[in-house]
């Protein structure tokens, strides 16, 4: 990958380096790799689900899309026989017309049976939802650790640890080739695992072991950490099954997006965009900026963006549709070879 000049091309290296090279605490485990997901409370730059091959191809019978928390506790307690919904479900917390949607929904995606006996609707399972995740792991990408960097990122990673809402927590940092890397002098939790990359070789090595988190227990959420040095820090509890569920959603969003997802939010559909290739994997190149573009910065709002001529649009294969359509295709066949099960489009 050219220079690295934004933390975006960064996080793009860390995620091809982690799909490349990751290797799962039980070498049988498949890898699926996603970036910027998490909750209200915290969003990780780059997830790492590890899973059971198995699991993950009986994932691949629900389709690509992902199930939010609601659509999950249907789906996971569905049972082989017919059964009126109201018996077959847990108490969900909240009132059952929302469980009634998302019976409906489930059933739209045909994830679900469903059929009306009086007034009582009874669900089926189609196929029993898998147990297909076996860990999480978190990622922070920083590949400039300054001094007012470190200070901040100390306190995110202080609540992934306390939460323990990941089985993991690194945080990745670009070599400086200096003979110890200024990460490792950073005030950071010894929880927390650091991984120094390479980004010109696109390689990654491992500067400190992280500590496994204990994820399926009882955690701590902080909300306010005073820095006076005197106030009481405000903290709630998070119980198991909250924590079961919250994994399991970003493991759900993670599968539908992965990391290649960046195409949805840029504008492949300008003459300036391209995607290059080299050793280290596929990047998305501005040949107007000749660097690897930003997010934010790629957009219809770009001074330097131009449309694509429509007669690039009218061509046949294997650009039908012009190339910006084509490098979306291109990206999402990608990304569905890493979901075993899935059928190309």
């Amino acid at each position: 990958m050219p220079s690295t000049t934004s933390e975006f091309a960064f996080e793009l290296c860390v995620c091809q380096w982690a799909e490349r090279e990751w290797v799962p605490e039980r070498g049988d485990s498949a890898v699926v790799v996603a970036r910027q997901l998490g909750t209200k409370y915290r969003r990780w730059d780059t997830v790492v689900l590890e899973c059971d091959p198995e699991g993950l191809r009986e994932r691949a019978t629900f389709g690509a899309d992902s199930f939010d928390s609601d659509l999950l506790h249907v789906l996971r307690h569905a049972p082989a026989d017919w059964t009126y919904y109201r018996d077959a479900l847990p108490d969900p917390g909240y009132p059952w017309r929302y469980v009634r949607e998302s019976i409906h929904e489930a059933a739209d995606r045909d994830a679900l049976r469903t059929r009306k006996r009086g007034n009582r609707i009874e669900i089926r399972r189609r196929t029993a939802y898998p147990e297909w995740v076996r860990r999480i792991v978190a990622v922070e990408n920083k590949p400039d650790l300054t001094a007012s960097a470190a200070r901040d990122l100390a306190g995110q990673l202080e609540r992934d640890v306390a939460l323990g809402l990941a089985d993991e927590v690194w945080v990745a940092t670009a070599t400086t080739g200096e003979r110890v890397e200024p990460i490792l002098l950073a005030d950071l939790p010894a929880e927390v695992g650091v991984l120094t990359v390479d980004t010109d070789a696109g390689t990654a090595a491992s500067a400190w072991e992280p500590r496994t988190l204990a994820a399926s227990g009882p955690g701590t959420r902080i909300l306010e950490r005073p820095d006076d040095g005197v106030s009481a820090a405000r903290f709630e509890y998070a119980d198991p099954e909250w924590k079961r569920e919250k994994r399991l959603a970003i493991a759900e969003r993670a599968y539908e997006r992965g990391w290649r997802a960046y195409a949805g939010t840029m504008r492949p559909d300008c003459r300036h965009f391209e995607l290059r290739a080299d050793e280290t994997g596929v990047y998305p190149y501005c040949a107007a900026k000749d660097r690897v573009p930003t997010q934010s910065e790629c957009r219809g709002a770009c001074a330097a963006f131009e449309p694509e001529p429509p007669v690039w649009r009218g061509r046949g294969w294997p650009i039908e549709g012009g190339p910006g359509r084509r490098i979306k295709r291109l990206l999402d066949t990608r990304r569905r070879r890493r979901r075993p099960g899935l059928p190309e489009r």
